[in-house]
């Protein structure tokens, strides 16, 4: 694997480290980018990568992300991210994940972790045997904060393209808006339902096409292919599954004034932000409109270190912010002329001190 510090992604993280535990077989990359405002928090992806430095690259890009999430959503929590290196049939065991455990414990609350994509509450269960330094866990009571992240997350995207349709279209409703969804797991799925509800008009689209077509069929929508969905002719793309999509090529296709969804890394690299606003497209920066799901896992992990009660509503209270941080980045760009993704970032590195 190719050293960290020379890979284009590593941006003077604190801690990178690779882990082997070979009673295991566990396999795993720990990135803490910043903490400057806390621990490093950020979800564990369990995902095989042909190329091992494929991983290497999702782990200091998602923590550096991680970073600039928890500062842009006022959280008191730096960035970090791990990445599980899984095998092609992408099988997992409870030793793997307690090796995993242990590890994290290792680094003595420097890092928070909890679910991301390949990762359940179930195995965030496992996890928290062998460790305190976990959230989002299974939680009791509809009042409670905490437990799986993605509502959390859906909820603050849906919010974000209500907003973005009114900032770009003029429209205070998504009702009869035509949104393309590419990614229907449990942030994608969940947007598409809070759409649907709205009266949005949906094309879905997902790896699992039998799924996607599925739930094109109980939402009323439209089903499109996995390799169609970015060229479909539509008021928003909403990409909800892996990232680095919008590149050269990617960017060409799209038919859409508005890109707001909440896959993390959208854009490929520096530059193709500048590329969509050039193209007049709205872009939501996803850190940003994706916040949500860790707004929730933080609030967890913070009520459960001081022993206080944690409220559900405080959860959506900070989620409801989501727009208004958005309007703010828009207006900023608008007035500039740098970016949406620039101006983000730039508010995000001052926060972290950078």
């Amino acid at each position: 694997m190719t050293a960290f510090w020379t890979e284009a992604d590593y941006d003077d993280h604190e801690h990178v480290q690779l882990v082997h535990d070979r009673a295991s077989g566990l396999t795993a990359i720990i990135a803490l980018h910043s903490t400057h405002l806390g621990p490093g928090a950020g979800g564990t992806r369990f995902w095989h990568y042909p190329d091992p430095k494929d991983a290497m690259r999702d782990a200091l890009r998602l923590s550096r992300g991680m970073s600039y999430k928890n500062a842009m959503a006022g959280l008191p929590m730096g960035g970090g991210k791990a990445v599980i290196l899984a095998s092609k049939d992408k099988s997992k065991t409870e030793e793997m994940l307690a090796a995993f455990g242990d590890t994290v414990n290792g680094l003595a609350g420097r890092y928070i972790t909890a679910e991301d994509v390949g990762i359940s509450e179930a195995d965030m269960v496992v996890v928290s045997k062998r460790t305190d330094y976990v959230s989002g866990l299974p939680v009791s009571g509809k009042d409670a904060a905490g437990g799986d992240p993605g509502p959390f997350t859906a909820m603050g995207i849906y919010l974000g393209i209500k907003a973005a349709v009114k900032h770009k279209l003029g429209k205070e409703s998504v009702s009869g808006v035509h949104i393309a969804i590419q990614g229907i797991g449990s942030v994608g799925g969940g947007v598409a339902r809070l759409l649907a509800h709205d009266g949005a008009k949906l094309t879905l689209s997902d790896i699992n096409e039998d799924r996607a077509r599925a739930m094109a069929g109980e939402l009323g929508g439209e089903f499109s292919a996995p390799g169609s969905i970015m060229g479909v002719s539509c008021d928003v793309f909403s990409p909800n599954a892996l990232g680095a999509i919008l590149d050269d090529a990617g960017i060409a296709r799209l038919d859409a004034p508005i890109v707001a969804g909440g896959a993390n890394n959208q854009l490929a690299r520096q530059g193709h932000g500048k590329m969509l606003a050039e193209r007049g497209i709205l872009f939501a920066p996803d850190y940003v409109i994706n916040a949500g799901g860790i707004i929730s896992v933080a609030m967890e992990y913070i009520c459960k270190r001081d022993g206080d009660p944690c409220d559900i509503n405080e959860v959506r209270k900070r989620i409801a912010q989501i727009p208004g941080r958005l309007e703010e980045i828009w207006r900023e760009s608008e007035s500039s002329g740098v970016s949406s993704d620039a101006v983000a970032d730039r508010m995000a590195q001052k926060l972290i001190g950078r």
